[in-house]
């Protein structure tokens, strides 16, 4: 391992890491929040149709995401690093083909060109582009700064980025997105798809100028250099040498498992504040709230991870969560602000797990080197990245699911029915708690890297690295 002679680590790399989710987030939250929206509702696609397109591009990140962290761990450093360069190169693909998904000037086409447009556009940006700048993205917090410290601090900074994202996609689209009118008395919101294909070009604007940010604001400054004689395990070893691992199976099944209950949360907000409220201001102060929630749990997860063990709190506030939703589901508000208030605190549960899920995975990276004797940031974040992509997938495609099982459709002009409303609340409150009531038993039953084992590895590789 070598450690390169920079500027110490310090709040500049912060800033820079937080802009790296920043961008990553323009389009994978547009994605994941909006995509099934805009296609049933705009293109006309049916809820079950873009979950299995969603579901089976999955597959094919099987082998890119793999593919790209190969490519990481084999690529010899540059200048500006092992990692970092990705940023620069790929900048522009990711958000140029982020954009093209959302073209609603095909809104009038044949069906099969509407869906063959999402299927290509959606692979193209899911499995080639977003994974050729995200899988470096994720590696580069190990080669930034070997502390843990400065590492759970990458993780809170890269958490508000995406929260800082989420912000601006999720309180920007109802508002400026939406068209509202009466219908027999009755106020309806409906999605207006140019405006949002021009939201989302400036997204990918957006995201362009924040991957530039992450790229001259940070360091790396570990970079782990492979002896040449020494080969690096095959694609089959790696896998094989996966599933044994304990730390990283059971953090892949949390992570599918956070990210169904989160996106099927945000998903179905799409459909709740519009079609069961009829309130698109309500959604965009949801998000204020969700944003809100994050920076409470941004300013204690770190000392709390300190004193209790990442993981802990991670169980801890999931079930927070959970038991808000539950309660949520009985109470059933009819005013969408009582809603909103019981969103903020479920927010806040989940906020903590957010803040230092990023830090989990280096640990798990820690870990796998001891036990191996080979540090693979990049193989193993791949696996990392495909399994949350698998819990984004699984959330589009349950949610689609669960969409065409309640007897939802958008007509123009006409309102959602009573029944296919309460439908809409069962499955926003119910699906995500129970996904976090078992999110949380993963955590502390199945994941073994808990506060001592984690100190006892930190220990373990400073000696080893002789630092």
């Amino acid at each position: 391992m070598e450690t390169k002679t920079k500027r110490p680590f310090g709040i500049k790399d912060k800033i820079g890491y937080l802009f790296g989710d920043f961008g990553n987030d323009f389009t994978f939250i547009l994605s994941s929040s909006f995509l099934l929206k805009f296609y049933t509702d705009v293109m006309h696609v049916s809820a079950g149709i873009v979950g299995i397109v969603m579901m089976l591009a999955r597959f094919v990140d099987a082998f890119t995401d793999v593919t790209m962290g190969r490519i990481c761990d084999r690529r010899k450093p540059t200048q500006g690093g092992k990692f970092k360069p990705w940023l620069l190169r790929m900048c522009g693909p990711v958000a140029l083909s982020s954009f093209l998904i959302y073209q609603s000037a095909f809104a009038t086409s044949p069906l099969w060109f509407r869906v063959a447009w999402l299927a290509v556009t959606y692979i193209l940006w899911g499995s080639v582009f977003y994974t050729s700048i995200n899988i470096p993205y994720g590696s580069m917090a190990s080669s930034i700064s070997p502390e843990p410290d400065h590492r759970q601090s990458l993780s809170t900074f890269r958490s508000i980025g995406s929260v800082l994202a989420g912000v601006i996609v999720g309180a920007g689209i109802p508002i400026l997105a939406y068209d509202t009118r009466l219908v027999d008395g009755v106020e309806i919101a409906e999605l207006n798809g140019t405006k949002f294909t021009v939201i989302a070009g400036v997204f990918s604007i957006l995201a362009i100028l924040a991957y530039l940010a992450c790229y001259f604001l940070t360091e790396e400054r570990v970079i782990v250099l492979h002896k040449e004689d020494r080969k690096m395990p095959s694609v089959l070893a790696l896998i094989s040498n996966s599933a044994k691992n304990r730390a990283l199976i059971s953090i892949i099944v949390a992570s599918v498992l956070m990210l169904l209950s989160q996106f099927t949360l945000q998903q179905l907000a799409n459909y709740i504040y519009p079609d069961y409220y009829a309130n698109t201001a309500a959604q965009s102060a949801s998000t204020v709230a969700m944003m809100l929630g994050m920076f409470i749990a941004a300013i204690g997860a770190k000392p709390l991870a300190g004193k209790f063990g990442k993981a802990e709190i991670s169980a801890v506030s999931n079930l927070v969560a959970a038991a808000i939703l539950l309660v949520l589901f009985f109470v059933r508000p009819s005013n969408v602000w009582v809603y909103v208030a019981f969103s903020l605190f479920a927010w806040l549960g989940l906020g903590v797990f957010t803040m230092v899920s990023w830090a989990l995975i280096t640990d798990v990276i820690d870990d796998s080197e001891l036990k191996l004797g080979i540090r693979e940031d990049g193989s193993i974040y791949s696996l990392y990245s495909f399994a949350r992509k698998l819990g984004q997938a699984a959330a589009a495609g349950i949610t689609g699911l669960l969409l065409t099982l309640i007897g939802y459709e958008k007509i123009a002009g006409a309102p959602v029915a009573d029944s296919v409303k309460a439908g809409l609340y069962n499955i926003s409150t119910l699906v995500p708690a129970a996904g976090f009531v078992a999110l949380a038993a993963v955590l502390w039953f199945w994941y073994p890297l808990h506060k001592k084992q984690v100190d006892r590895n930190v220990a373990l590789l400073k000696e080893k690295h002789g630092r």
